[in-house]
């Protein structure tokens, strides 16, 4: 690759459109663009609201009101405001499920297409388990009225699509950085039709409704049908089949455009910028760090020898802006893998072992006042155990008290209900987190190397202080112990 000039300077009297836009990711975006370069020329916000208020009051609530934003307030003080307010960041209305994205002001949709240099897309749901007519709506057709979008700004340098590395499914080895070939499935054909897709939810949702199910009915027979049609093509759940479908139609119908796939493994909290530590929602390890700190967990299932995949968020997000200056008014279609497992891999066992130290050291205090002991961990290391675990903790347990239910004329009901709601939540939970337990691939970085170098050899030395996200630089012990755990606990326990 070659040199690049300053990317700081690359940033000035740019307008950047970010999609997704109340999400962890796009928020450590947005932050690090107004803190680095405060004459950036805009940030169209596309927020999910009914008008410009709506979003306006999501903006300031969901947004800049967040303590993320605390360093940049401390640097700008009262200016701060004007910086935002009056000059820079413009909260849009819309969906991205829409044509148009959903913008129905003419006057701020032309500005848009008028003055848009780069559209970054960090729109999606990241539910594992989401109906399938609603992860289709954002995760496949999303990127694809994204694009269309970007088309028609006029000034457009570069699109950036934020997908995820698993949309290689359960496949073992080394995974390169390869864009997918529409139609192309994980089981050797390219028999995947995405307009056949639409067409079977249309029609299995279509006949749900005739049969006159409750929505609660329906919402679990559209979230088991998505995974179904996720696993006839080899993918394990609907989330990653429909990112997979999404990356198809936009490099499908992408033309001359500078199209960028960029695709973080496991995003976790940040580990350098704007501060260490900050994160936001619940993700995989976090779930389980939560349940065990908590004393709510006493196994953990997986792999204690697979590699476990995280990326700080604030490197995600270094590598997003460094892949927009890089190819920037380059046609083409490039894919970074962003992630450890190639540089620095992380063995799954340190998690549940670093986790009862720092629990141990640092216990959670309850409601009740008193700090939760927790005991060290047990890890499962196959699906077998789990099964044999789970029968003789809790299967065997529940049928004992069905039949007890059923001899009090269903005294225990109440008791009965609850429990088996808990256990069939973990069993569907870790039948959909199974592949991930048990992960055997490793994600090839040559892309992302280049882009590590070119941000390290910019001609602006200060970029390479900036624009830090080479794994290699984390020590996992030192960030698990002293930033990733206490970060959760303060920002992600209730």
């Amino acid at each position: 690759m070659e040199q690049l000039s300053s990317i700081v300077g690359f940033l000035e009297n740019k307008t950047i459109l970010v999609t997704g836009s109340t999400g962890f990711v796009a928020k450590v975006f947005v932050e690090k663009i107004l803190r680095i370069q405060p004459k950036v020329k805009k940030l169209f916000l596309l927020l999910r609201a009914k008008d410009s208020a709506s979003a306006a009051t999501r903006l300031y609530d969901e947004i800049l009101g967040k303590e993320l934003f605390v360093v940049l307030k401390e640097k700008w003080g009262s200016d701060l405001s004007n910086l935002i307010t009056e000059r820079v960041t413009i909260p849009v209305a819309g969906d991205i499920s829409c044509e148009d994205l959903g913008v129905k002001d003419d006057q701020l949709r032309n500005e848009m297409w008028s003055e848009v240099d780069v559209v970054v897309n960090l729109a999606a749901t990241v539910n594992f388990d989401e109906r399938y007519d609603v992860a289709l709506a954002i995760n496949t057709m999303g990127p694809k009225h994204i694009l269309n979008f970007a088309k028609k700004c006029v000034n457009l340098k570069a699109l950036i699509h934020v997908s995820t590395a698993y949309v290689c499914g359960e496949k073992a080895g080394v995974m390169n950085e390869t864009p997918f070939k529409m139609g192309e499935t994980l089981n050797g054909t390219f028999d995947l039709d995405i307009d056949l897709e639409f067409k079977v939810m249309r029609e299995k949702l279509q006949q749900l409704k005739e049969d006159k199910l409750s929505e609660a009915a329906i919402t679990a027979a559209m979230k088991d049908f998505g995974n179904k049609r996720a696993q006839k093509f080899g993918w394990p759940n609907t989330y990653v089949f429909t990112k997979a479908m999404g990356e198809m139609l936009i490099g499908e119908s992408r033309g001359n455009m500078p199209l960028v796939i960029l695709r973080p493994t496991i995003v976790t909290s940040t580990i350098k910028e704007p501060f260490p530590g900050w994160i936001e929602g619940v993700r995989t390890i976090d779930s389980l760090a939560i349940a065990y700190g908590k004393g709510r967990m006493e196994c953990f299932l997986g792999d204690p020898n697979s590699t476990i995949d995280l990326i700080p968020a604030d490197m995600v997000v270094n590598s997003i802006i460094v892949a927009i200056a890089a190819n920037a008014d380059k046609p083409g279609e490039i894919v970074y893998q962003v992630g450890s497992s190639n540089r620095n891999p992380l063995k799954y066992s340190s998690i549940p072992l670093w986790g009862h130290i720092y629990f141990s050291e640092n216990p959670w205090t309850g409601r009740d006042g008193k700090a939760v002991i927790v005991g060290k961990i047990k890890i499962l290391d196959t699906m077998e155990s789990f099964h044999s675990y789970m029968s003789l903790r809790y299967i065997l347990p529940l049928k004992m008290l069905e039949l007890a239910n059923i001899v009090s004329c269903h005294y225990f009901d109440g008791f009965y209900t609850n429990a088996k709601r808990k256990i069939d939540v973990v069993m569907r939970l870790v039948q959909l987190y199974r592949p991930y337990l048990f992960f055997k691939a490793i994600f090839d970085d040559k892309n992302t190397g280049k882009l590590r170098a070119a941000a390290r050899d910019s001609m602006d030395s200060a970029d390479g202080f900036h624009f830090q996200f080479d794994p290699k630089s984390i020590d996992w012990e030192d960030y698990m112990m002293n930033v990733h755990f206490p970060g959760a606990v303060k920002h992600l326990f209730k």
